[in-house]
């Protein structure tokens, strides 16, 4: 039996948001990142370096490496498709050609939710109520503005915006897992024979997730999407009418279906040996416990907002409707997600799978939002990206003039060698973004506002407009300030490029950074190694004994990463392969513990 729904909505009050502009929305938000930049530390470099590696001809593909060392993430696709696009696009910049098929991932992330939070709002648990004498909203009419709703929500979130234009496994986990809540949603909306659209789409989402370092995951989802549609086949039809009986036949078949691509996907993450143990609760690493459920917390809290307490308002004003499948779905997939979060080391990039499922959660708490909240989330939108944005302008003046000068002063100190430059697009492109907020802003505040989406409108825009005058105003500086292009430079300035380079120590970060920036020929340290230079992080210096014969080696010089004196390089060079007359001009032998 079906409760009453909470949502009372005129259908004046799910005009559509403009397609023209919602498709703005999402260009000016996954271009900036994607364009105009290197490969950011730490995980950033070091997955493109796995996918340069995978394009030579011993690469092994189903064991990505790099130097021998094995990445963070137990991943497979990922670092497919960044070597694939590396050899089908040998014209273009190897970082330029990886960030294409990952910048088609966001906009598959950004479609994936429209739709799945469309066919979420088609259910019949989520329409409002109707009124005694008509006027209500059109089902198809307020599935579309709840839809907007929930793609403004995703944009919105504050987590998104790094995390999703890296070229990481992290944002091939999001496409993918927006894929399968696609899919899982849409199935009941489908004929039995167009049900290959979402029966393709959750093979290549939960596969393509198990692929992506997720197999445990992908399991989860794909059983708690098979309770969803027997729940929903075992309650959310009325009994006696022929046509429910049908919809009850074809939820059974996708019962079916679900399960059986499950068990499918499991087995292939068993066959490829993808399976691995990776849980760690808080205070598992010697930390005090309180202060890893704080710092959880913290995270939690802005990551994830504004959509968290909205998902909240949901839960509390549907809570008779929990079993629906607009409410089940999302909450499952997003239960499991913070489950990882929590449960796991990589806490941020497992968070950032549960961001289409909180907007889509957060875009059902708009039918039952009250003025007074709305009011209260434009003027808090307003004031902080408003403020966000005065800054990064004002920053961006200082490197350029020096005035005001506390905020020069305070980028030469925090990125010491760093040289301002100017760029005419990048300009123009933050300009036009500045007004095109002000504009939103003059129309929120007096047009369209009885629009159902009205209240994520500012949240979005806010945050487009932050991103894209970060990626654009500030691009050189964080380009500096990230990367490890200066050190890799410098450390290549300093010796014979045509000889090989041994390293200890070198995490796979700076190796790839070397290899791309510095065009270094790359080799682990061994006491084999004839390499006549040797790398060495700084961290790792106490325990070179143990690897190389020290008296072999001259030290030459510590690089010194500007922006982060932890990551510091030390570089010796071969005693033997010099005469010993010009060996004593180049280099003086000493032990590592002992120089500066």
């Amino acid at each position: 039996m079906n409760k009453p729904s909470p949502a009372i909505i005129a259908q004046s009050a799910v005009r559509r948001l403009p397609r023209l502009a919602l498709l703005l929305f999402c260009v000016a938000y996954v271009l900036p990142g994607f364009l105009g930049r290197g490969p950011w530390k730490h995980e950033d470099i070091a997955a493109f370096g796995v996918m340069r590696e995978l394009t030579s001809a011993t690469a092994h593909w189903l064991q990505p490496q790099l130097l021998g060392q094995v990445n963070g993430f137990d991943a497979l696709m990922p670092y497919w498709l960044g070597a694939v696009a590396i050899q089908w696009l040998p014209f273009l910049d190897p970082a330029f050609a990886v960030r294409i098929p990952f910048g088609l991932l966001l906009g598959l992330t950004l479609l994936a939710t429209w739709y799945a939070v469309y066919y979420l709002a088609r259910s019949p648990q989520a329409q409002p109520v109707a009124f005694a004498f008509g006027g209500e909203a059109r089902p198809v009419d307020y599935a579309r503005a709840i839809a907007d709703a929930g793609l403004l929500a995703l944009i919105a979130s504050l987590g998104l915006a790094q995390l999703s234009h890296e070229t990481t496994p992290a944002l091939a986990q999001l496409g993918f897992t927006a894929l399968a809540f696609y899919a899982m949603a849409a199935s009941p909306y489908r004929r039995a024979t167009k049900i290959l659209g979402p029966a393709l789409g959750l093979l290549i989402g939960l596969a393509g997730l198990a692929l992506s370092g997720a197999p445990t995951l992908a399991l989860l989802l794909g059983v708690g999407g098979t309770l969803v549609e027997w729940a929903h086949m075992r309650w959310g039809h009325d009994q006696g009418n022929q046509a429910n009986a049908a919809s009850r036949q074809q939820s059974w078949h996708w019962v079916l279906l679900i399960a059986g691509i499950t068990l499918l996907v499991s087995l292939l993450a068993y066959a490829l040996d993808l399976w691995r143990w990776r849980i760690q609760l808080p205070g598992a690493d010697g930390q005090s416990a309180w202060n890893d459920w704080r710092s959880l917390g913290r995270l939690l809290a802005w990551f994830t907002w504004p959509a968290w307490p909205l998902a909240l308002w949901t839960l509390w004003r549907w809570r008779r409707q929990l079993a629906s499948r607009h409410v089940a779905l999302p909450l499952w997939f997003a239960g499991m997600s913070i489950a990882a979060t929590l449960t796991t080391a990589s806490s941020d990039r497992s968070l950032l799978l549960s961001l289409p499922p909180l907007a889509a959660l957060a875009a059902f708490a708009l039918p039952t939002l009250k003025r007074s909240v709305a009011s209260l989330i434009d003027w808090f939108t307003l004031l902080f990206f408003t403020g966000c944005g005065i800054i990064i302008w004002v920053v961006w003046i200082a490197m350029q003039t020096g005035v005001p000068r506390q905020p020069a002063a305070n980028v030469a100190r925090l990125a010491p060698g760093f040289e301002p430059s100017f760029s005419w697009l990048a300009f123009v492109a933050a300009v036009a973004a500045t007004v095109a907020w002000t504009w939103l802003v003059k129309w929120r505040a007096g047009a369209q506002r009885a629009a159902i989406w009205k209240s994520l409108v500012l949240p979005a825009g806010g945050a487009t407009l932050c991103w894209l005058l970060l990626m654009t105003l500030w691009m050189p500086l964080l380009d500096y300030a990230r990367s490890y292009a200066p050190t890799s430079r410098q450390v290549a300035s300093l010796v014979d490029k045509t000889a090989c380079v041994a390293i200890y120590g070198v995490g796979s970060p700076q190796a790839a950074a070397l290899q791309y920036h510095g065009h270094l020929d790359l080799r682990q340290a061994t006491a084999q190694a004839s390499c006549p230079y040797l790398i060495v992080d700084v961290q790792a210096q106490s325990t070179l004994s143990q690897v190389v014969n020290l008296p072999d080696w001259a030290f030459l010089a510590t690089v010194r990463r500007p922006t982060d004196k932890n990551e510091n390089l030390l570089l010796y060079k071969r005693v033997s392969i010099d005469s010993p007359d010009k060996a004593a001009k180049t280099a003086k032998p000493v032990s590592p513990l002992k120089h500066p």
